[in-house]
């Protein structure tokens, strides 16, 4: 299995504690190998299985959307 590692910057991340949250949830999904979402920079560095990237990425965007609705992720 080959991993990607990618940085995104985040919009409306409100709190630490939502930060938080959204990693230890992230963390947990399938194909996720590392997460760190910093509040003060506003992002997210992610690793994760190459082969199925997007997908995993569509999963985190709707994991930290039900912790944190007004968030988004750019996918730039």
């Amino acid at each position: 299995m080959f991993s990607m590692k990618k940085v995104y910057k985040l919009e409306d991340l409100d709190c630490a504690n939502c930060a938080r949250k959204m990693e230890e949830a992230v963390q947990k999904l399938d194909g996720v190998e590392d997460v760190s979402i910093s509040f003060l920079t506003q992002k997210m560095t992610i690793t994760a299985d190459d082969a199925r990237f997007d997908d995993i990425m569509k999963k985190v965007a709707k994991t930290c959307r039900k912790i944190e609705p007004d968030c988004k992720i750019l996918f730039s």
